[in-house]
C-alpha cells in the first residue's frame, strides 16, 4: 500500500525555482498542520489561505511561513457585491486568491494531499514538477508518442512535424494523486477500497479539441496567461451542486486555451491524497451534475469563439453568453452560474486592473 513521505525525507531544494512569482493558494476549514510534511518545499514561497465556514474560527498556520488569510468577512469587504460570485461552504472559495494575488504563477492544494513518494522511494516535490511543466512548451497540435519532448531524456519522435515543434506555452499544469483516488460518488460507492498505487512516470500535453475532467487538489497555472478562466463557479450552500467546481473551470479554461493557442498538461507530479471523503454525501453534491454533464460536456465540446476574442477575459464572457443561451434550458441554475461568471471576469479586472491579460497567438 502507498505510504506518504514523511517530513524528513522531504529535503529542501538547492533552489527555490520562482519564489517571487508564485503563490500557493489553499482552501481550508481546519488548521494546517499538514504544512509542516511540505516545509522543504513551500516554506520559501508566500501562501493565500482562503478559509471556508465559520469566519470566527481561528486558523493555525504552523510558525515560518508566509502567508496572508481570507475569511468569508474579508472576502465580503473586498469584493462587496460582487462577493456573490464566490462560493461558500465548498473549496471552490479558492478561486478567491487567484484573483487577490499578484503573481505570474499559482499553485493550489487541498489540506488532505500529503507529500508522496515517487517508486525510489524519494520524497516528490509536486511544486518544482508544476513549475517544470509550465515554463516548459505544450503541444496540443500533434500528438508526441514519447509524451513530453521537452522532458530530459525525451525529444520528439521520427514523423513530427518540424513546424510545430517549438511548442506553444504552457497555461496549465494539472498533477494527479496516489493513495485516493479522484472517483466521483458512484464509482466511491462500488470500489470503497480501491487505492491507486500505479506511479506513471510522464507528463502529456492535452490534444487541441480534448477535454479532460480537472482536478483542483493538484493544480498549477500561468495566471497572466489564464487566470481569469480559472473560476470554480456557484457551489456549495445555497447552490443545487456541489465538487463540480474544478471540473466547470477545467472545461471553460480548455476551451479558451485551445481558442487562444495555450497549452495543457497532465500528468506528473502525484501527491498523496490521504482522505476519501464520505461517497454518500458526495452523492447529495453530485447527483444532478452527473446528470447535466452529459449536456453540459457536448456544450463545451461544440463551443466556438469569435476570432475578435483575443483575451482571456473577452472569451470568458462570450462563454458566459453561451451559457446563458444554451444551457439555462437545462436547469435556471446555469442561468445564475452564467450572471455569475461576468460578475467575476468584473471584479477580477476591478483588482486587476493593469489591462487585458496578455495571451498566446488566436487559432
Amino acid at each position: 500500500m502507498a505510504e506518504p513521505a514523511t517530513a524528513t525525507q522531504a529535503a529542501a531544494p538547492a533552489v527555490a525555482l520562482l519564489k517571487d512569482e508564485l503563490d500557493i493558494v489553499i482552501p481550508t476549514i481546519r488548521n494546517l498542520d499538514f504544512l509542516e510534511m511540505w516545509r522543504p518545499f513551500f516554506q520559501p514561497y508566500h501562501l493565500i489561505i482562503v478559509q471556508d465556514g465559520d469566519p470566527s474560527k481561528t486558523i493555525k498556520v504552523p510558525e515560518g511561513f508566509d502567508y496572508e488569510l481570507y475569511n468569508r468577512n474579508d472576502i465580503n469587504r473586498i469584493l462587496g457585491p460582487k462577493a456573490s460570485c464566490i462560493s461558500f461552504k465548498d473549496s471552490a472559495c479558492r478561486c478567491f486568491g487567484y484573483m487577490v494575488s499578484k503573481k505570474k504563477y499559482i499553485f493550489t492544494i487541498d489540506d488532505d494531499c500529503f507529500v508522496a513518494k515517487d517508486p525510489s522511494g524519494k520524497a516528490i516535490n509536486a511544486l518544482e514538477q508544476h513549475i517544470k511543466n509550465l515554463l516548459s512548451p505544450s503541444t496540443p497540435f500533434f500528438f508526441n508518442t514519447l509524451y513530453d519532448p521537452f522532458r530530459e531524456g525525451a525529444d520528439f519522435v521520427r514523423g513530427y512535424p518540424f513546424s510545430l515543434r517549438e511548442g506553444v506555452p504552457t497555461a496549465a499544469s494539472h498533477g494527479l494523486w496516489l493513495n485516493i483516488p479522484d472517483y466521483d460518488a458512484p464509482t466511491q460507492l462500488v470500489k470503497p477500497l480501491e487505492r491507486n498505487t500505479r506511479y506513471v512516470d510522464a507528463v502529456l500535453t492535452i490534444p487541441k479539441g480534448t477535454l479532460f475532467p480537472m482536478c483542483g487538489m493538484n493544480l498549477a497555472f500561468n495566471r497572466e496567461l489564464i487566470g481569469p478562466a480559472m473560476y470554480f463557479g456557484l457551489m456549495g450552500d445555497g447552490q443545487p451542486i456541489g465538487r463540480y467546481d474544478d471540473m466547470w473551470a477545467g472545461w471553460c479554461t480548455k476551451v479558451i486555451c485551445d481558442h487562444l493557442g495555450l497549452g495543457v498538461k497532465t500528468g506528473l507530479p502525484y501527491i498523496f491524497h490521504s482522505k476519501a471523503s464520505n461517497p454518500f454525501v458526495n452523492l447529495r453534491k453530485e447527483y444532478k451534475g452527473i446528470y447535466w454533464q452529459e449536456e453540459i460536456i457536448p456544450f463545451f465540446q461544440q463551443a466556438v469563439l469569435p476570432k475578435d476574442c483575443t483575451t482571456v477575459q473577452k472569451c470568458y464572457i462570450e462563454l458566459a453568453k453561451q451559457v446563458k443561451e444554451k444551457l439555462s434550458k437545462v436547469d435556471p441554475y446555469f442561468d445564475k452560474l452564467a450572471d455569475a461568471m461576468v460578475t467575476w471576469i468584473e471584479a477580477w479586472d476591478e483588482l486587476n486592473p493593469t489591462g487585458p491579460v496578455p495571451n498566446g497567438k488566436a487559432a
